[in-house]
C-alpha cells in the first residue's frame, strides 16, 4: 500500500514532532512538518501532500492566508486541508469553512482521533 503524504504546518515544535512520530508509527503515512506557512505553496508543489494539517494561529503567515494562498493556486487548490487550532468559535469555523477547509479539530487532540479524520478525508 503507498503511503499517504501529509504535510503539518503549525508554530509548535512539540506538536510537530509528536504528529509527525504518530502519524509514521502507523505506516501509513509520510509526514513533512513545517513551522511557517510563509513558503507553503511552494512546499505543496515539491512535496505534493495529499492531505494538510494546518494551525489558524502562526506568527508571519497564518492560516486564513495561508488557506488563501493555496485555493488560488492551481496545483494545490484541491489539496483538502484539516485545521487544527486552539481557537474554537463558530466565526473561526465559519471563516475556514469559507475558505474550503474540510475539518477543524480543536487542540489538544487525541492522535487516534486526528488519524481517523485524516483516513475519513483521503476516502471521502
Amino acid at each position: 500500500m503507498e503511503k499517504k503524504r501529509v504535510m503539518v504546518v503549525d508554530d509548535e515544535q512539540d506538536f510537530l514532532k509528536i504528529t509527525k512520530i504518530n502519524l509514521e508509527q502507523t505506516g501509513r503515512f509520510e509526514v513533512v512538518t513545517v513551522s511557517d506557512a510563509t513558503g507553503i505553496v511552494s512546499l505543496v508543489k515539491s512535496f505534493c501532500p495529499d492531505v494538510i494539517l494546518l494551525d489558524i494561529l502562526m506568527p508571519k503567515t497564518g492560516g486564513v492566508e495561508a488557506c488563501k494562498m493555496l485555493s488560488t493556486d492551481p496545483a494545490a487548490k484541491d489539496i483538502p486541508v484539516i485545521v487544527i487550532s486552539a481557537l474554537d468559535t463558530k466565526k473561526d469555523r465559519l471563516a475556514m469553512k469559507e475558505l474550503g477547509v474540510v475539518d477543524f479539530l480543536v487542540k489538544p487532540i487525541e492522535m487516534d482521533e486526528l488519524i481517523s479524520r485524516i483516513e475519513q478525508v483521503l476516502e471521502g
